[in-house]
């Protein structure tokens, strides 16, 4: 039996690129169904988190269009992740499998051809990787590649030079629905359900229209959603590296008895400067990275949903 897809699609003011990705989206749908590796009840599912220009318009006269096509829309800007999370938990029991796309197409759609394949072939999980980055500025590149090393050094299970291109089976989110965290970072948290899983490389390409609406303050918020809500390594850094600032003046303090009792002693305002300053700024980032934690401890022991579906183009009895 062919394995029904769902093709989940975050959109935020995606007004003037939708246009343009749409048609491709029902293209490959309608190509992987002649080519019998997807049932003909597979759909397209746009997410609209928020939009504040005519995205959701837009969603809404492509399902008129067309019944492959259906979108749900969040009540307000929840964020990317959230975006993606609403898009899955819709689909988990409606379809077999999902691949989660941005709506830019900067990812290589027929990709999604080898994702199907190692699905069939036994893959719960199939992850989109980027060959190469060469469309990326030197800046982004080199930021990008040091997060990916730096979560693997902190003991996060993540796929490097991946981002949220991939196939997940309705098996796998069945379970990942047990995962309730609200900091969310789908990267990393996917490969904890765990499942037979394989990677797919493609070649990223510029966005197609429009501009991008994932600036540096909402990439640097990601990263840091990522590295709180995977390791607690800061924490062990900072008892570490508090240890070794105690120990050193631990040892400058003896140095400073002993020139004392020697008659040796000489007021050095700079050195004393220079000393306060370090352990000041040491203290304060400490009390910042710890901070941070307690902050998203705050959050989580809320239990506030992750988003809230305001409007739908379709009912669920329509796709039964």
């Amino acid at each position: 039996m062919l394995p029904k897809l769902f093709i989940i699609v975050p959109c935020y003011n995606e007004e003037e690129v939708l246009p343009v990705t749409a048609p491709l989206f029902l293209e490959k749908i309608q190509d992987l169904q002649n080519k019998r590796k997807i049932s003909a009840g597979s759909r397209v599912l746009f997410v609209n988190d928020g939009s504040k220009d005519s995205t959701w318009e837009i969603i809404e006269k492509l399902a008129k269009e067309s019944e492959v096509f259906l979108g749900i829309s969040q009540s307000r800007n929840r964020g990317h992740q959230n975006a993606v999370l609403a898009g899955l938990m819709e689909a988990r029991d409606l379809c077999d499998i999902t691949i989660s796309i941005d709506a830019d197409g900067q990812d290589d759609i027929n990709a999604m051809d080898a994702m199907v394949d190692a699905y069939l072939d036994g893959c719960e999980v199939v992850y989109g990787v980027r060959s190469s980055r060469e469309t990326d500025t030197f800046f982004k590149r080199f930021t990008a590649e040091s997060f990916y090393k730096f979560l693997s050094l902190l003991g996060a299970e993540v796929v490097y030079n991946h981002a949220d291109y991939r196939l997940i089976s309705a098996r796998v989110l069945k379970e990942f629905a047990n995962f309730k965290e609200v900091n969310l970072f789908l990267r990393g948290l996917i490969p904890l359900v765990g499942f037979k899983s394989t990677t797919v490389e493609y070649a990223r390409s510029e966005r197609m229209a429009g501009k991008s609406h994932y600036p540096l303050k909402k990439m640097i918020g990601l990263a840091v959603d990522g590295i709180t809500s995977l390791s607690v390594k800061p924490l062990q850094l900072i008892m570490s590296f508090g240890i070794l600032v105690a120990g050193v003046s631990f040892i400058g303090c003896i140095w400073a008895l002993i020139t004392a009792l020697c008659g040796k002693s000489v007021a050095g305002w700079a050195s004393m400067t220079c000393i306060i300053c370090f352990v000041s700024g040491v203290q304060l980032i400490s009390l910042g990275i710890i901070g941070e934690y307690i902050g998203k401890i705050y959050l989580e022991t809320k239990h506030r949903p992750r988003y809230i579906i305001s409007e739908r183009t379709y009912t669920s009895d329509e796709l039964k």
